[in-house]
């Protein structure tokens, strides 16, 4: 499912551009990229806290869609960091940290840490300002070879099979 949603939310940030960030829907939609991913990690690598993980991840859903759609920007500013950020550092800290992972696993972290990069500068871009040098046109200059390399060491951490 979140290879599914980053997919059609990168293909649909390449076409239309930066513009589609101010869209609740989109937040909502990509939000189920690192809760999807990070999901699946507690279940293969954590399964002692499978289950508390997916109620964390359910109610952060629903967090993020109802303060996004419903324009509640203060509880938002809470709900998406929040949320969104315990995934990211899942999949970003999760395949360095489990146990019994396949050699090679460990690129399934360095995707994270690149996808999270660029979250984060298109986070700030939404927002109106800016992070670091990640300008608008910079941010869009690199989002292409960042999505290839992300999906890449996805592909290879994944793809190991021991």
């Amino acid at each position: 499912m979140g290879f599914a949603v980053l997919l059609v939310s990168g293909l649909l940030l390449i076409f239309l551009g930066l513009d589609i960030l101010a869209s609740p829907y989109v937040l909502t939609v990509a939000s189920l990229i690192p809760l999807g991913i990070s999901m699946g990690l507690a279940e293969e690598y954590f399964p002692s806290w499978k289950k508390p993980f997916k109620w964390f991840l359910t109610i952060g859903f629903l967090a993020i869609a109802i303060t996004s759609i419903g324009g509640m920007d203060t509880l938002k500013k809470i709900a998406v960091p929040l949320f969104h950020g315990v995934a990211g550092l899942v999949i970003f800290l999760g395949p360095f940290l489990a146990k019994g992972a396949p050699k090679g696993f460990f690129w399934v972290g360095i995707g994270g840490l690149l996808i999270g990069l660029g979250g984060i500068a298109l986070a700030f871009i939404s927002m109106g300002a800016q992070l670091l040098f990640f300008s608008p046109a910079f941010v869009m200059m690199i989002l292409t070879p960042l999505l290839f390399l992300m999906a890449g060491a996805f592909t290879l951490g994944f793809a190991k099979k021991g």
